[in-house]
């Protein structure tokens, strides 16, 4: 496994297991499986884990493997664990948030996940026209210095929002984005900031909720409504790229890359962001261990110059996303953002 420092003494599994399909509304859980399977991924290299205080579950599951991988493997090999958890404050409480509400959150994060001190906390605001944002990250910035944040980063902030963020004094780790072959927005002012202002990139969406994969090769283009949310929001995606016909072009292209390698097609789309200046991380969906395999080969193939010249031949025909990072998806009356759900913590 592929591993990547993205701060002093601070090193994570460049696959970090995603733990967004462990949550509530996925289907039925064994979380005594669950936590099993956490033991495979790390024992695997798979040492980073990424939830959130909406993941309904996640959290608790995450600090029971903690707690057991310590006793079955030692604290050498704990002490690789990483765990990323967010913070998702309901569209609701934002007119109202205080430093109260975000520090009870965080300590039940820490609760949840059985750690004094949370490893690194993703922060995520909703809505730009409600204020606060600026001082919730500055509130962050302070539970740190507290001892009760390792880093504080962030999910979905565009540019100027981390930019503004930065200038007040909060130093971002990382960022968590929808990147891929399809949503290639983060490149037009993202990764340059991320270099200028030296914090990594983790990319979620990199099979577009499952369309870049070998499912959808050949298939007729599906009709709304479609099975979930998921599948509807990265198919708005799709549209947006240059529509169905170019997507098969790029579906038919990833095989062939796919067929040189010994691999699937979404090994293909995950390992081709790894090659992309600024991302330190894919991020990873996986109800069970039956999804290792194919996850640990995202980090094995090489893909050669002629497999990124096939890619890029196909991308020089797409259309660019409008907007930065999570723009269309901020729109809460538009395409992208009307089929968000904006109150998680309520269990919208």
């Amino acid at each position: 496994m592929q591993r990547i420092t993205i701060a002093p003494n601070y090193e994570i599994s460049r696959i970090i297991r995603g733990g967004w399909q462990l949550a509530g509304g996925h289907g039925a859980i064994d979380a005594e499986g669950a936590v099993d399977d956490m033991v495979a991924f790390a024992d695997a290299g798979i040492t980073t884990f990424d939830c959130a205080d909406i993941y309904t579950g996640v959290e608790e599951m995450i600090g029971r493997f903690r707690l057991g991988y310590g006793n079955l493997r030692g604290t050498e090999a704990l002490s690789k664990i990483r765990v990323h958890t967010k913070f998702v404050p309901d569209l609701a409480i934002l007119p109202t948030i205080s430093k109260a509400y975000v520090e009870g959150v965080i300590d039940t994060s820490r609760k949840r996940l059985n750690l004094d001190c949370l490893d690194l906390v993703q922060f995520h605001w909703w809505g730009y026209d409600i204020p606060g944002w600026l001082e919730t990250a500055v509130w962050l910035k302070e539970l740190q210095d507290a001892g009760k944040i390792g880093k504080v980063s962030g999910t979905n902030f565009d540019s100027d929002h981390i930019a503004a963020i930065i200038e007040a004094g909060v130093p971002f780790t990382s960022l968590q984005l929808q990147y891929s072959l399809l949503d290639r927005r983060p490149e037009t002012r993202m990764v340059p900031l991320a270099a200028e202002k030296d914090f990594a990139l983790f990319c979620y969406g990199t099979v577009a909720g499952g369309f870049l994969s070998d499912k959808w090769l050949g298939r007729a283009e599906p009709e709304h409504p479609l099975e979930n949310r998921s599948l509807t929001k990265y198919k708005l995606i799709i549209d947006d790229f240059g529509g169905w016909e170019l997507f098969q072009a790029l579906l038919a292209t990833l095989r062939a890359i796919a067929d040189r390698h010994g691999v699937d097609i979404a090994t293909v789309a995950s390992a081709a962001m790894l090659t992309r200046p600024g991302v330190a991380a894919v991020i990873v969906g996986a109800r069970n261990r039956d999804h290792l395999a194919p996850n640990l080969a995202i980090a094995d193939i090489r893909l050669s110059a002629a497999d990124q010249s096939e890619i890029d031949a196909i991308l020089d025909q797409a259309k660019p996303l409008e907007g930065d990072v999570y723009t269309l998806e901020r729109d809460r009356e538009g395409r992208h953002g009307s089929i968000m759900k904006y109150n998680l913590n309520k269990g919208e």
